[in-house]
Parts: C-alpha cells; structure tokens; sequence
C-alpha cells in the first residue's frame, strides 16, 4: 500500500513535469485562439526623434497600429483619444507598443510628429510616431496591416489617400492578429483590450525556438 503511494506520487511529479516542460517549448500551447491574418512585412521608417523603425522594432512586442494625421480635425482626435485609453491601460507592460503612421507625410514633418506625440503626453518608447515614403506607408497599411482595401489604390501615389479609423493588432512574432478594430468605437476598442491581454501572455516562439537550438 505504502509503495503505490509512492508509485503514485511519482506519477504526479512526472506529469506535472512534463506539463511545464510542454509550456515552456511547445509554441502552439500557449497560443490563444485569436486568429493570425497576415505577417507584417519588412519596412525602413523614421520615428518622431529622427531614428530608424523598422519592423524588427516590433518583434517581442504587442503592438497597436493606426494611420493618422496631424492636421485631422474629424476622425483622428477621437481614434486617438482611444488610442490614449489603450496606452494609459498597458503603458507599464514591457512588451507593449503603439505605431502610429501619418498617411500624410508630405505634410507631417518630423518636428511635427514630436509635437503631436508631446501633446499626447506619451513615452515614444511606448508610442511611436513614425513617417516614410508615402507609398511604403500605404502599402505596409493595405497589403500587412489589412487597414484599407487594396482595391482602393491608385496609380499616381500623390492622388491616393488613406483616411481610415481602423487599428490592427500584432503579435510578438509579427503576425497580424485578430480582425480589424473600429478605434471609434466603445466595444470594439473594449475588444481589443482583451485580445492585447491575451497576446501579452502568449510565449513568443521565436524566442522559445532561439533558447532551444541557439546552443
């Protein structure tokens, strides 16, 4: 009796083990259910403090992304007095990020974007303010991002025109998560506060794969 006592304990360890081995290495595990849509592409933009961003600058981290502009004075103060609401609430997690794209960087200068993210108070460690050539722009939001149909692009750049109220939601690998989030509206804005929790908590697989076979 006393043996399979042991035996039983034994047992108990050796899954309990096993369950925190399978955590820790398997990806899949800890992935939750919200759905991948696309992969962020490769991209060369420049912050509000003249520095390079790059799509390297987002692996790690959740990321909330919107186009915006400066001068907007209908959709763009209320998406960002939404934007605010996301930074405020996850400004202190480590892996947390806000981009924001001007779609108009002809106009919106790099002093500009400093002034813009001065006003809206935020860390740029944590809120990024970032321009580039306007077709790279339009391309990352339509053909990585999904925030404007493709369909809407035409042939002479300096006609085209993004002006959308959408955010997306990338993951620490770089995948596109989730649908696309109206930042004008409450419940949807709701919404994805609770898929950024969620994608907070999920290992990285990149960093996983790395520990195991970097040796």
């Amino acid at each position: 009796m006393k043996k399979l006592g042991y035996y039983l304990l034994f047992f108990v360890v050796l899954v309990a083990i096993f369950w925190v081995l399978l955590s820790q290495f398997t990806p899949w595990f800890n992935q939750s259910a919200i759905s991948k849509r696309s992969t962020v592409k490769p991209f060369v933009f420049i912050n509000q403090d003249s520095a390079s961003f790059t799509n390297a600058d987002m692996l790690g981290k959740v990321c909330v992304v919107e186009y915006f502009f400066t001068t907007c004075a209908g959709i763009c103060p209320k998406m960002n007095k939404n934007m605010k609401e996301i930074y405020e609430q996850f400004k202190d997690e480590s892996n947390f990020l806000i981009v924001s794209h001007t779609c108009q960087p002809e106009i919106d200068s790099i002093p500009l974007l400093k002034a813009y993210a001065e006003k809206m108070q935020a860390n740029t460690n944590k809120w990024a303010f970032v321009t580039g050539s306007k077709d790279s722009l339009y391309k990352m939001a339509r053909f990585s991002y999904g925030l404007d149909d493709p369909k809407n692009a035409v042939e002479n750049i300096a006609d085209d025109f993004i002006h959308t109220q959408f955010f997306a939601l990338v993951d620490k690998s770089g995948n596109v998560r989730g649908g696309v989030y109206d930042g004008l509206k409450k419940d949807e804005i709701e919404q994805l506060k609770k898929d950024i929790k969620q994608l907070l908590h999920e290992k990285n697989p990149t960093k996983i794969f790395n520990g195991v076979f970097s040796n």
